[in-house]
């Protein structure tokens, strides 16, 4: 049976700040998702309620996979990576005093993963040639965007079939997003992986986006079923293509 994410009615927020307010959305096994919205309207704070980060105070999100429904409420973050879902957080979060190969390695700490870090690893040295020149340096001494790819590449590491990438274009020079948003698409017909992607630059995420979401101040308001619907919708016209 197919796999997909289902995130159904959730609110969210943190004490008395509410961010999200009855948000629906679904990821369909092999799609590339993008959830569109500019800097404050809730795209991180979804993220982290289907890592397990944030419990929502209402509504459900749940995995369907071989047939089997997990509610991804009830799991630790730890438990959903170890369910093959893989966050590349917003800003990077790498270890900074830690070697690109020693972030990498970490990565590969889920049990599913272990087992794959002979094949994973040559694999992100070859898709990021950087990251094997620059093995053995401090992950904080590397550039925006260096750090960006060890954050892709770590993230593979731990041999996913989701990937969830929070904001990959945040601090990036416009050539380097180009090229992080490209690795992706790429990453994601290698890997076959199913992705979920969180940007507020509209025309580099559409690029790889099979359909999207539209989010406005902590609601959803705008399915676009393709590319060309999101692009022909009115918040994107105001919003990104300043129409």
């Amino acid at each position: 049976m197919a796999s997909r994410i289902v995130v159904r009615d959730v609110d969210a927020g943190y004490g008395a700040v509410r961010v999200l307010h009855g948000v629906s959305i679904e990821v369909r096994e092999g799609e590339t998702v993008a959830l569109l919205g500019t800097n404050g309207n809730g795209k991180s704070t979804l993220i982290k309620c289907i890592m397990g980060m944030l419990s929502p105070d209402a509504g459900e999100i749940y995995l369907e996979s071989d047939g089997a429904r997990i509610d991804l409420t009830k799991r630790s973050t730890e438990e959903i990576v170890e369910l093959g879902i893989a966050l590349v957080p917003e800003g990077r979060r790498l270890f900074p005093k830690l070697t690109v190969e020693e972030n990498l390695l970490l990565g590969a700490y889920r049990t599913g993963a272990r087992g794959d870090i002979d094949r994973n690893l040559p694999f992100c040295f070859e898709t990021f040639p950087v990251l094997r020149e620059r093995r053995r340096q401090l992950a904080g001494s590397m550039s925006g965007g260096e750090q960006q790819m060890l954050a892709v590449a770590r993230a593979l590491m731990s041999s996913p079939r989701i990937l969830l990438v929070d904001e990959p274009s945040v601090g990036l020079a416009p050539i380097l997003v180009n090229r992080v948003i490209g690795k992706i698409r790429e990453l994601k017909e290698r890997y076959h992986l199913t992705v979920l992607m969180a940007e507020q630059n509209f025309n580099q995420a559409t690029k790889i986006a099979d359909r999207g979401y539209i989010i406005v101040h902590g609601r959803i308001e705008f399915e676009g079923r393709s590319t060309q619907e999101l692009r022909e919708n009115e918040l994107v016209k105001k919003y990104y293509l300043g129409v």
